[in-house]
């Protein structure tokens, strides 16, 4: 069984022109990082021109779906029927993507399979990671 979920999504980038022009991103889950998700845009996306790339709880995005969510670099929120709200605050700006709630909903799906809510902990080795920190500080 796959320990790493990534679904492409389609992202749109709201912005001062009246149109909003369609990006693509990536949602990922991955097990060993299980209440994480990471949402990637490719380098032709970005304003630097590198792959940038969001680290925030799986739990944000799946609350975000119902109400507005998040005060700090990662916010959520519903947008109409269908849409989905991410707002990404950096030092250098803020960038505000819509994205289509059933792609987010059939994500957190997948992941629910893969590792369910409230289960999170049983992925983790505390002992393992112990050592390793410890190891590093040696």
């Amino acid at each position: 069984m796959s320990t790493v979920i990534e679904q492409p999504v389609e992202a749109r980038l709201v912005a001062a022109a009246p149109r909003m022009p369609s990006i693509p991103a990536t949602l990922h889950y991955d097990r060993s990082d299980p209440f994480a998700v990471r949402m990637t845009f490719p380098a032709p996306a970005t304003l630097e021109g590198v792959e940038v790339c969001w680290t925030f709880a799986r739990e944000l995005l799946a609350a975000g779906l119902l109400e507005p969510q998040g005060h700090g670099d990662v916010r959520v929120r519903p947008y109409g029927y269908d849409r989905t709200v991410l707002e990404f605050h950096a030092p250098e700006g803020t960038a505000v993507v819509h994205v289509h709630s059933s792609e987010v909903r059939r994500f957190l799906r997948a992941a629910s399979e893969l590792v369910p809510v409230g289960l999170e902990h049983l992925q983790l080795d505390l002992d393992h990671d112990l050592a390793e920190l410890m190891r590093d500080a040696c």
